[in-house]
């Protein structure tokens, strides 16, 4: 697909519109450029310029909140800690973003002060209260509740309510989703299958839009219409880097950057599943991104723009395609992940040789393309670990305070006939089945658009894409080299 070069001009940030100007109709030119840490992020929308009379741009409930309040386009369709910053500033906290029932760190505190907000104003964490189920297999009770709201009694069912803290997920690029958000709540319907995905996507996206309503945005239920309109924009929508302020145009010089390339990148459930789960029976390949091979040896080619500044963009080149190979290929030992090395149907293996890719393996996406929560370990506590490779690896995060849970009654896998307690800020899917099994489990969200929106992990333990490769680094023992983490930050910031 061609790059039009009306198409590269870098416009200014498009501020957080009103909801008097979104009921005049603002227009997003398709494919507008957002400046960013370290470029610009853009979306190709298949539906052409995205007019925010959307109804996902319209405030549907009571608070005065939209789908496109923490779903923001110059921020990927995710928010940032920083955009977050900026709207407070800007409306002096009285923006529907900061409604009291998830904006703030307990829905009891209408405060417009930061200290009631911090979780969203330092690391853009939306609180998430869900109901325990009925019967679960495990006991959980709170060890530090800094907020004075971990758990409460749900009114109408008497069952206990968790408070987690959560980053938005992006509202792009969602045809290439193997579970609909992060502990799978809405994939109601199994993203599994070729021929039903298209209508189960409707249905799980269907029902996830309903529940947004209802419970961010404080309305009731949106009409069948209105929920199509979602469904269908947030279908359009992919969104990816750009343009990159060192090394340029993303898509240049056989290179397949940018969310035009991303839209026409063929998937299907189980694309290249690591696990041999491809249902094509195709084997497992490492390289999952290929997206800057053509960058790979970009100055012995000569390739350049015509500037003063070839040498130095080639170079960029040269270290964005450096990154994508480590990405690929750098041997990582996978230990003490819960959902690969407890899995039966693998062998239960205590060590696994994988890489980046093992756990990110939908090609040029970036997420799993089969529903496989894990537990990599960033809820979990460094205190309380003795896996040492995790211990080192916490400690590379500047995690935010948040309440700290202890679950109980869970079989120790390790040595049967006992139980084993886990310290964590978020059990995962473990809250929403009641299953032991589940707990601290999530999904991992799509890469693409990273550097627009800062930080990172579901709880915003990174604060930036140095703690998160850091983080990696130690707890899957890498072994990268300064030069190395350099190499790999330049691709995460290129996707």
């Amino acid at each position: 697909m061609g790059h039009s070069a009306k198409y590269r001009v870098v416009y200014p940030l498009l501020a957080f519109a009103s909801v008097g100007a979104i009921a005049a109709g603002i227009v997003i030119p398709n494919l507008k450029h957002f400046q960013d840490k370290t470029g610009a992020v853009a979306t190709f929308n298949t539906g052409g310029d995205i007019n925010e009379s959307n109804a996902f741009f319209q405030s549907l409930g009571t608070n005065g909140r939209s789908c496109g309040t923490c779903h923001q386009a110059d921020q990927a369709f995710s928010i940032s800690a920083k955009g977050v910053r900026e709207v407070y500033e800007r409306t002096h906290g009285e923006d529907p973003l900061f409604a009291a029932v998830d904006g703030a760190n307990c829905p009891t505190n209408t405060s417009r002060s930061r200290e009631a907000h911090s979780l969203l104003l330092d690391r853009g964490l939306i609180r998430i209260g869900i109901n325990m189920p009925v019967k679960p297999q495990f006991t959980i009770a709170v060890v530090h509740d800094p907020y004075g709201c971990a758990i409460t009694n749900d009114p109408k069912t008497g069952l206990p309510v968790v408070s987690v803290y959560r980053r938005p997920l992006p509202t792009s690029s969602l045809r290439y989703l193997s579970a609909v958000m992060f502990d799978g709540r809405e994939t109601l319907m199994p993203l599994n299958n070729a021929a039903t995905m298209q209508n189960y996507m409707n249905f799980d996206l269907t029902d996830q839009a309903t529940s947004a309503v209802l419970i961010h945005a404080q309305g009731v239920a949106p009409t069948a219409a209105q929920l199509s309109e979602i469904v269908q924009f947030e279908l359009g929508l992919s969104t990816a880097q750009v343009h990159d302020d060192r090394a340029g145009s993303l898509y240049a010089h056989g290179a397949e950057g940018g969310p035009q390339a991303l839209s026409a990148q063929d998937y299907y459930p189980g694309s290249n599943d690591a696990l041999g789960g491809d249902p094509t029976g195709e084997k497992f390949n490492s390289s999952a991104f290929s997206l800057y091979t053509a960058w790979e040896k970009s100055g012995a080619h000569g390739y350049g723009d015509g500037d003063n500044n070839d040498r130095e963009k080639n170079k960029a080149r040269e270290e964005i395609a450096a990154g994508e190979k480590l990405f690929n290929t750098r041997p990582a030992i996978i230990t003490g992940v819960r959902g690969l090395n407890d899995n039966a149907a693998l062998g239960s293996p205590a060590s696994i040789t994988g890489t980046c890719t093992t756990c990110h393996d939908t090609p040029n996406v970036g997420n799993h393309s089969v529903a496989l929560p894990l537990d990599i370990s960033t809820s979990r506590q460094a205190e309380n670990e003795t896996n040492p490779t995790i211990v080192a690896g916490l400690k590379e995060l500047s995690a935010p305070d948040m309440p700290i849970y202890e679950i109980r009654g869970c079989p120790d896998p390790l040595n049967p006939g006992k139980t084993v307690n886990y310290y964590t800020s978020d059990p995962g899917k473990g809250l929403i089945t009641g299953l032991c099994a589940d707990v601290n489990r999530g999904k991992g969200p799509i890469l693409r658009g990273l550097a627009a929106r800062a930080p990172y992990f579901h709880n915003g333990a990174a604060a930036n894409l140095d703690e998160l490769v850091n983080f990696y680094n130690q707890r899957f023992q890498m072994n990268f080299t300064d030069k190395e983490k350099k190499e790999l930050i330049a691709f995460l910031n290129s996707l």
